[in-house]
C-alpha cells in the first residue's frame, strides 16, 4: 500500500504544471507570427517585417555586423537579398508573461549582390508584448553543428 502511495506521489511530482488558456493563446499568437515573419523574408516585405520588430530590435548573425531595425530594414529595401527558400523546423516557443522566446533550426537559400548563399543556423528569437501586442526584440542565429553519425 506504501509503495501504491509513494508511485502516486512521484507521478504527480513530475508532471508539468498546467498550461494556462491565456499561454495557450499566446503560443498560438507567436506560431502565427512565426509564419508571418517567414513569409515576409520570402516575398521581401519590409513593411511587414517593419511592423513585427519593436524600435529597439536587434540581429544578429553569422558573418555579418549587428543590426538595428534601421539597418535590416535597408537591406530590405535596397533589394540586395532575395530569398528562394526560408524554411524553420524544431520550433520551440515558450511563453514567459509578456516576453517569449523561439527557438530553432532555420534552413534559407538567398541571393546577396548575385551570389547564391546557403545558411543553415539555429536561431533565438525573443518577443516581447506590449500593449497587446507581440513584437520581436532580438534574432540571433548561429551555424547549426555539423551532423553526427552514429557508428
Amino acid at each position: 500500500m506504501h509503495s501504491i502511495a509513494a508511485l502516486i506521489a512521484a507521478v504527480g511530482l513530475t508532471q508539468a504544471p498546467p498550461v494556462t488558456p491565456s499561454e495557450t493563446a499566446a503560443t498560438k499568437e507567436l506560431s502565427h507570427l512565426e509564419e508571418v515573419w517567414n513569409d515576409a523574408h520570402i516575398h521581401g516585405e519590409a513593411k511587414v517585417l517593419d511592423s513585427l520588430w519593436a524600435d529597439g530590435f536587434v540581429v544578429t548573425v553569422p558573418r555579418m555586423p549587428a543590426m538595428s531595425k534601421p539597418d535590416a530594414l535597408g537591406v530590405w529595401r535596397s533589394g540586395h537579398v532575395k530569398f528562394q527558400r526560408y524554411q524553420t523546423s524544431d520550433v520551440a516557443i515558450r511563453v514567459y508573461g509578456d516576453a517569449a522566446v523561439v527557438t530553432g533550426r532555420l534552413q534559407r537559400t538567398r541571393d546577396f549582390n548575385g551570389k547564391t548563399v546557403d545558411d543553415d543556423w539555429r536561431f533565438t528569437k525573443t518577443y516581447v508584448r506590449r500593449d497587446g501586442r507581440w513584437q520581436v526584440v532580438a534574432f540571433h542565429a548561429s551555424e547549426s553543428p555539423a551532423e553526427t553519425v552514429n557508428r
